[in-house]
């Protein structure tokens, strides 16, 4: 994930980088921000059906002893 923090310049949210001591600042477009929101829903609602699924079969074994 990026670092996104408040730019010194600016006042508003950007992503953070430091290479060879430098600090770079790049503004963070609202596109960019809702496409990876969408991104980490659609990864948290594959990961709660999985985990909704093993909860099933540890029900279900638990059931056959």
């Amino acid at each position: 994930m990026s670092d996104v923090r408040i730019c010194l310049t600016c006042g508003g949210k950007a992503k953070y980088k430091e290479k060879d001591g430098v600090i770079i600042f790049t503004k963070v477009e609202e596109d960019v921000a809702f496409k990876k929101i969408e991104q980490l829903k659609k990864a948290m609602t594959k990961y709660k059906e999985k985990v909704e699924a093993l909860e099933l079969q540890i029900a279900e074994l638990k059931k056959s002893k």
